[in-house]
């Protein structure tokens, strides 16, 4: 049995959100599934220890003259899905594009949610519904595996001690309204400070606007931290798992750390409560005064360090 599996959201919490998804077909019907999806997703970077995922095909599709994009890419990918001789798809999104590529390369069986029905789609429920389906009950708590050798060298090199608290701190995100300012996370270190000897790692990239909030919090405490945008993923995942907890942004590493199994405060100022409570690791804190945070919520600056404080004590409890 040879299947393919089609998730084409574009971020790495996405992707992560779809792993049991995933690893489900594969349990199903025995076999390895090869991945299509973005290479924005960066899946090969946390996915390599997933035995349920053979191959992963990044889709190329960012600009209009990318391999996958236009016309010419329409018959580009389905020549390339064609030679791997699928029997089965599923695509987790209503595009017919994917529906009649993969109908022309010849895939018999085709599982793929509604058409045309992207609108206000709810990311996990929707991919129940397809695998329901075919009598898969799917519970909504993504696991990334990580070799063990890798977390002692990661230990190793950044001299981690088990007798600190090691927190990471996700400061990083996807967009300006998801990143909380640098005053919120140094009021919450100097509150860990007082009762705890601590070492946070900052996880961030490289956009301008995070370098700041990132210079911002070393400039003040930089004895107690380290900067990890020099990084890889793959190169940081070690470093969270071998953290007590972690305190993220709604970002890629708030999704990579509830799937280690690090308990993981979710700061949700401008996103779906669902994308920070999905995962039983995931302790969602909302702005002060907002109910019901969601798209345009614009909550940043309502983040309360000492409600992150308290559920950061609640946790390690």
């Amino acid at each position: 049995m040879n299947i393919l599996v089609i998730q084409n959201r574009m971020g790495i919490g996405d992707m992560v959100i779809f792993l049991p998804f995933i690893q489900a077909i594969a349990i199903e019907y025995n076999t390895p599934v090869t991945l299509l999806t973005k290479e924005s997703t960066k899946a090969e970077e946390y996915t390599k220890n997933l035995n349920y995922i053979k191959k992963i095909i990044y889709l190329r599709r960012k600009n209009k003259n990318d391999f996958h994009s236009g016309l010419s890419g329409f018959f580009n990918l389905k020549n390339e899905i064609k030679k791997n001789s699928f029997d089965k798809v599923f695509i987790f999104n209503s595009s017919l594009r994917y529906r009649l590529i993969c109908k022309i390369a010849g895939i018999k069986d085709i599982y793929q949610y509604p058409l045309f029905e992207k609108k206000e789609q709810h990311i996990i429920r929707a991919a129940q519904k397809l695998l329901e389906k075919i009598n898969i009950q799917v519970r909504s708590n993504p696991q990334i595996e990580i070799d063990k050798n890798s977390i002692q060298i990661a230990i190793q090199k950044f001299k981690i001690l088990s007798s600190k608290m090691n927190i990471l701190l996700g400061i990083g995100g996807s967009g300006p309204t998801k990143r909380i300012p640098a005053e919120k996370f140094k009021k919450f270190i100097s509150l860990v400070d007082k009762d705890h000897e601590c070492t946070f790692y900052l996880a961030t990239g490289k956009n301008e606007e995070e370098q700041v909030i990132l210079k911002e919090i070393l400039s003040s405490h930089k004895d107690k931290c380290v900067a990890l945008d020099n990084y890889t993923i793959s190169e940081i995942l070690p470093i969270i798992k071998s953290c007590r907890i972690s305190i993220c942004n709604d970002s890629s590493f708030s999704h990579l750390s509830a799937a280690l199994n690090i308990p993981t405060i979710v700061l949700m100022s401008d996103t779906p409560l669902l994308y920070g409570s999905y995962s039983p690791n995931m302790y969602p804190i909302v702005p002060d005064g907002i109910e019901n945070v969601s798209h345009n919520s614009r909550g940043k600056e309502k983040i309360n360090p000492e409600k992150i404080y308290n559920k950061f004590k609640s946790i390690i409890s």
